[in-house]
C-alpha cells in the first residue's frame, strides 16, 4: 500500500515524498485511518515500528482540516505527553518535517534548560504541544499553559512514564484536559497499571497491535559474545576495528560505567560521547547530535536513551552490560532496525549476567546465536566458579538463582523510584 491511498492531503503527501517515504509501516497502515475518522486508539507497538509517524500524520490533517473550516478556537488543540526529553525532541521534528507545508504550529517543552524559549513559544501561540510531564505541570501551575481548547490527547510510550515514576503527573494533566476529545495511547508493553490507566482515558478506543508484546524485529541480527567482565573493554576495541561499523549504539547500566567506556574508547583512540542523566541537557543535545552527523564514531548511553533516542541507519547496537530487566533488552536493540532497516545487536555476557540472559531467552521466545571464534572467549571455569558461589549462597529451597535475578529487579525497582522522585526536572 501506497501513502496515497491513506486518503492523504497533498501537503502532506509532499512532505512525505521529501523525507523519502514511500510505503507505510503495518503501524501507519492500520492506525492512520483509525485516526482520521477521530476514533481513539490503543496501539500496542514496539520501538521502531514507525509510531510516531501513525499519529503526527493524521493529527496535522486533523489539525489542517479543522483550520480550513474554523472548528477550533485559538489555543493549544494536540497535548502530546512523552517520558524524555530526547524523545519529545525527535517527536518535534517528525511534525517539522511532516508539516513542513502546513500552517500548523507546534513547541516543545522539557526540564532541565531555561523556560523562557519555551514560554515566548506558548505566549506567540501554538497549535500543538509536545511535553514531558515534570516541565508541563510546572508551566501550567505558573498559567503559561492552558488546556482547555485540547482536542487531541496523545500519551507516548505510556509503559516508560510508569517505569519513570511520572503516572501520578500524568494523572494530574489529564484531570486538566476537556473530557471530550480524542485519545491517542501507546505502549510497547501492557503492565496491569498502564491497562487500567488506558481503560479509563478512552473511549470505544480501536486497538491496533502491530507485533507481539516484547518481541524483537525480524529485521535486527542478533549476536552473543561470552567473555569475561575484565575482557570486556579489548572485545569491545576488537569489534570497533571492523570499519563497516560506521557509527554503534553503546548501552552500559550505570552512568559511571557509560563515563569510564567513553574514557577507554577515547584513550584507544576511538571518538566517543556518553549520555545519561548527569549530563546537563545541552551536553545531551550535542553528544547526540554529534553521533547523528558522525562526528562521533559511538554513543556510550544508560538506559534513558534506550526509548529516546531516534538515529536514521544504524547499523549496531552493542549492550556493553546486559540489561537485569528483559524488556529493557527488546527496548535498547530496537534503537537499529528500524522501520524495516537492517540491523546488528551484540551483547555481551559475563558470568554474573548469564541469569540475565535466560530473562531475556525466555521474553523473547528464542535463543540468542553465540558468536565462538572471537579473540577474548570466556574461560570455562568462570562458569564453573561462578554457578558454585551461587549454589554455595543461595538455601536450597529458597528460588535457587532467582534470588540473584530478584536482587538485581529490586535494584533496578530502586532505580527507577529514584528517578521518579527526580521527574519535574525532566
Amino acid at each position: 500500500m501506497s501513502f496515497e491511498k491513506l486518503k492523504l492531503i497533498e501537503p502532506i503527501l509532499r512532505a512525505l515524498k521529501t523525507e523519502g517515504y514511500t510505503t507505510p509501516t503495518p503501524i501507519q497502515e492500520q492506525a492512520i485511518p483509525i485516526l482520521l475518522q477521530r476514533k481513539d486508539l490503543l496501539g500496542c507497538a514496539q520501538t521502531g515500528t514507525g509510531k510516531t509517524a501513525a499519529f503526527a500524520i493524521p493529527i496535522l490533517q486533523l489539525l489542517h482540516e479543522d483550520e480550513l473550516f474554523k472548528k477550533a478556537p485559538a489555543g493549544i488543540k494536540t497535548l502530546i505527553l512523552t517520558p524524555t526529553r530526547e524523545l519529545a525532541i525527535q517527536i518535534g521534528e517528525s511534525f517539522t518535517a511532516y508539516g513542513r507545508h502546513l500552517r500548523i504550529r507546534h513547541t516543545v517543552i522539557f526540564g532541565g534548560v531555561s523556560q523562557k524559549s519555551q514560554t515566548d513559544a506558548l505566549r506567540a501561540g501554538v497549535d500543538i504541544l509536545i511535553a514531558t510531564p515534570g516541565r508541563l505541570l510546572d508551566l501550567m501551575d505558573q498559567r503559561y499553559v492552558k488546556l482547555e481548547h485540547v482536542k487531541m490527547l496523545v500519551l507516548d510510550e505510556a509503559d516508560r512514564m510508569l517505569d519513570m515514576g511520572f503516572i501520578h503527573d500524568v494523572k494530574k494533566i489529564i484531570a486538566k484536559v476537556p473530557a471530550k476529545r480524542q485519545t491517542l495511547f501507546f505502549s510497547a508493553t501492557m503492565p496491569a497499571e498502564i491497562s487500567k490507566l488506558a481503560d479509563t482515558i478512552l473511549t470505544h478506543p480501536v486497538r491496533v497491535e502491530v507485533t507481539p508484546v516484547s518481541s524483537t524485529a525480524n529485521t535486527i541480527k542478533q549476536e552473543l559474545y561470552y567473555v569475561d567482565k575484565n575482557n570486556k573493554k579489548s572485545l569491545l576495541l576488537d569489534l570497533l576495528k571492523d570499519r563497516s561499523i560506521n557509527t554503534a549504539l553503546v548501552f552500559t547500566r550505570t552512568k559511571h560505567g557509560a563515563d569510564r567506556v567513553t574514557k577507554d574508547l577515547n584513550r584507544a583512540g576511538v571518538s566517543a560521547e556518553a549520555i545519561h542523566g548527569n549530563k546537563s541537557q545541552n551536553a545531551r543535545q550535542r553528544a547526540l547530535s554529534n553521533f547523528k552527523s558522525q562526528q562521533t564514531r559511538v554513543l556510550v548511553a544508560t538506559d534513558i536513551a534506550a526509548r529516546g533516542i531516534d538515529i536514521d541507519e544504524l547499523s549496531h547496537v552493542i549492550n556493553f552490560e546486559l540489561p537485569n530487566i528483559p524488556e529493557t533488552y527488546v527496548h535498547r536493540i530496537g534503537r537499529t532496525g528500524r522501520a524495516g532497516a537492517s540491523g546488528i545487536s551484540i551483547s555481551f555476557c559475563d558470568a554474573e549476567e548469564k541469569e540475565f540472559l535466560k530473562d531475556i531467552h525466555k521474553l523473547i521466545g528464542k535463543t540468542i546465536p553465540v558468536v565462538e571464534s572471537h579473540s577474548y572467549p570466556m574461560m570455562q571455569h568462570t562458569f564453573v566458579k561462578q554457578s558454585e558461589k551461587q549454589r554455595q549462597s543461595s538455601p536450597r529451597r529458597s528460588g535457587g538463582n532467582n534470588s540473584f535475578r530478584n536482587s538485581g529487579r529490586s535494584q533496578n525497582s530502586e532505580r527507577r523510584w529514584s528517578g521518579g522522585q527526580q521527574s519535574r526536572r525532566d
